[in-house]
């Protein structure tokens, strides 16, 4: 019996050894090297942690890497880390990537994404390809990351570079934070949204810098419980509510906190965007704009209901979404115009239950103004008057 016991326990343990010793999936063991395409190496090492019953670590090290499109998915077995040490190249080109993203990951739960890695994907060759100020429905170009229907996830440490398109698109994403996350891309760099949120909720983007081309964060439709808390943004075009409005088959926009965030040399600062004379009537209400500093942004604080860039489309008729219970509290700064606060609502469906308070805007050292339309904000604290649009009657 003894003996039997003995046999049985040595080999619970060498079991269990084999257990934790497999837990840690390094990209070598799969024939991921250095200047090499990963992909394939990245794929196998997923499914193998995918299939696993305890939780795994797959680790691609210091270095330099070659990557085409990845797509991963779940749902796996227990928790998944990806630690990344790397820098990972994308194809120049965007039709030799293989596909939309740089890596897609879709119905993951508890996966971690974590290390000091760079995820470049050499967009300079593609944003000259770039058209979508010429055409109302634009090619995409290709992401770096594309996470789908993820859930109770974290994205850590990690640097996003010149993406060809958009850095970062999360879609039916459920309590997914973005935690000392990074976005680099010059200010040329056309429609490099760094972040964009589209029907997902309890997103969180905290303590992360984001400098790009186009919004630094954006929040399409279906956008709920949305923290963006100590963003540091800049250059690029603000912290974005939209553009909404565009489509007939939207979602509704609620809960949206962007507080103690700082924003340098940016086209706007917080702004929420709705199209005008388009089919979309969704509701957006609860947004919460917070402990803001601006430096030299050129509309600080902007509602603009009539978003039509490149004159894509007419305002012919009002935006139809109606925008209502917005707060905006201890916004302070300098302003690259004289209009530190524009509101410009729906004359359809005017703005309602908007609260201002203590706004400390300037502008070449005098105090900037608020320009209003369609809504009646209620004032507390230090705030500039609402005057109306200089092309109306006062």
């Amino acid at each position: 019996m003894k003996y039997c016991t003995i046999v049985l326990l040595l080999s619970f343990f060498a079991t269990s050894f084999h257990l934790t010793q497999s837990a840690t999936l390094q990209i070598s063991q799969f024939g991921g090297k250095p200047n090499g395409d990963i992909a394939k190496a990245l794929t196998s090492a997923w499914a193998q942690a995918c299939a696993s019953t305890s939780a795994s670590k797959i680790v691609i090290p210091a270095g330099t890497y070659q990557m085409t499109h990845v797509f991963l998915k779940g749902p796996c077995k227990a928790p998944i880390e990806l630690s990344v040490d790397a820098t990972i190249k994308a194809p120049v080109k965007p039709e030799d990537v293989g596909g939309d993203e740089m890596l897609r990951i879709d119905y993951a739960d508890a996966l971690t994404i974590s290390g000091k890695g760079v995820f470049d994907g050499q967009g300079s060759y593609a944003w000259k390809q770039n058209d979508c100020s010429k055409k109302f429905s634009c090619k995409l170009l290709g992401m770096n990351f594309a996470f789908n229907f993820v859930t109770n996830s974290i994205v850590r440490g990690i640097t996003s570079k010149d993406s060809k398109h958009f850095h970062v698109n999360v879609l039916g994403c459920k309590n997914f934070t973005f935690d000392g996350f990074k976005v680099t891309a010059p200010e040329n760099s056309a429609n490099t949204d760094g972040i964009h949120i589209g029907r997902s909720t309890g997103v969180n983007v905290l303590n992360t810098d984001i400098g790009t081309g186009d919004d630094c964060v954006s929040l399409g439709d279906g956008s709920k419980q949305v923290l963006v808390q100590n963003v540091k943004c800049g250059p690029g075009h603000g912290i974005s509510i939209g553009s909404l409005g565009k489509y007939k088959e939207e979602e509704p926009v609620d809960g949206i906190t962007i507080k103690s965030c700082s924003i340098k040399g940016t086209q706007n600062g917080v702004r929420i965007k709705t199209w005008p004379s388009q089919p979309g009537t969704i509701t957006v209400t609860n947004m919460r704009f917070e402990d803001i500093t601006m430096d030299n942004v050129s509309n600080p604080v902007i509602i603009d209901q009539e978003y039509c860039p490149w004159n894509q489309c007419t305002k012919q008729y009002p935006s139809k979404i109606k925008i209502s219970k917005v707060i905006i509290k201890n916004i302070k700064g300098t302003s690259a115009t004289k209009e530190g606060i524009i509101l410009a609502c729906s004359s359809g469906v005017p703005c309602e239950g908007v609260e201002i308070s203590n706004v400390d805007l300037k502008f070449n050292g005098a105090p900037a103004i608020a320009v209003c339309s369609n809504v009646k904000p209620k004032i507390t604290g230090k705030v500039p008057p609402c005057t109306a649009p200089s092309n109306k009657k006062q």
